[in-house]
């Protein structure tokens, strides 16, 4: 995930690079008044939306992957000791049965 973050990242310090040499430039309208910075970032971020959706692609499809297989085992993880416990439980509960009975209830069984 980390990869993909950086990535996608990147894709937008490129995008933004090239939004404020066009602004600068003049081939793109500059904001109004002191907004220019935020409307060198908001044009930026419009840009590589798109780009990073479909240039990364396969690696936000790989990170998806890696974290569906950790979710799997962490629940697989989480069932083992539910079962565990559970086991636990039921051998306490047959042991106390067995040793909490009286000499006469014992032949009565």
């Amino acid at each position: 995930m980390l990869r993909y973050t950086l990535m996608r990242l990147g894709i937008f310090v490129g995008c933004l690079v090239v939004v404020w040499a066009l602004v600068h430039s003049g081939l793109v309208p500059r904001g109004l008044g002191d907004s220019n910075g935020l409307w060198i970032v908001l044009l930026a971020l419009l840009i590589s939306a798109p780009i990073s959706f479909v240039v990364l692609r396969g690696e936000r499809d790989r990170a998806s992957e890696r974290i569906v297989r950790r979710v799997e085992r962490a629940k697989a993880n989480l069932e083992a000791n539910r079962t565990q416990e559970d086991a636990a439980d039921d051998t306490a509960r047959a042991q106390g049965q067995t040793s909490g009975q009286t000499p006469g209830q014992a032949q009565a069984s």
